[in-house]
């Protein structure tokens, strides 16, 4: 590159935006199985109709915290879902989505020694729904996750609901690539 090319292009490089330390994920949950490969998927329709919506905002402005907030809307009424950060994408099998993110990794999979499986080491929170199916939670932790790590955001069924045993993943939101 000659000398007066460059000086012609620094001053882009100074306004080129640089990536934001918040990030905004809005979708509306749908079967894995539609036409367009969907952003958030429900696998319970019960208690995710399809049409219900997710907005999840992700700061990580502060540095080695992170602050996730869920809202969502249009969800099965007077329920409450755990959601948990995970490493695999959304697919049509619910376990695509992979293990819980762990900020340090349990050598033994699947994790279940509390050293691991705790709140300091994952995101969690539960999100607790309204008489109309809409509610928000927030939760903090001193960590942020690495590049592609985390990679969705999985609503698990909590309180055994119908066909539904506490555990299972009723939906799915995908963070990034």
């Amino acid at each position: 590159m000659t000398a007066p090319l460059a000086a012609a292009l620094l001053p882009l490089a100074l306004v080129a935006p640089t990536a934001s330390p918040v990030t905004l994920v809005e979708a509306d949950f749908d079967p894995a199985t539609a036409f367009v490969p969907p952003a958030a998927i429900s696998y319970a329709s019960d208690l995710v109709p399809y049409g219900s919506h997710a907005r999840i905002v992700t700061d990580h402005s502060a540095p080695g915290r992170t602050v996730l907030t869920l809202t969502a809307s249009g969800l099965a009424p007077g329920h409450e879902f755990p959601v948990h950060l995970h490493t695999g994408g959304c697919g049509a099998d619910p376990a695509s989505s992979g293990p819980h993110y762990q900020d340090v990794v349990d050598p033994v999979q699947p994790s279940t020694d509390p050293a691991y499986a705790n709140g300091r080491n994952e995101l969690r929170l539960v999100l607790r729904t309204d008489g109309q199916g809409g509610g928000s939670a927030t939760t903090a932790v001193a960590w942020q996750p690495r590049p592609g790590g985390a990679r969705s955001l999985v609503l698990h069924a909590g309180t055994p609901a119908g066909p539904h045993a506490a555990g299972d993943r009723v939906a799915c939101v995908k963070l990034a690539d």
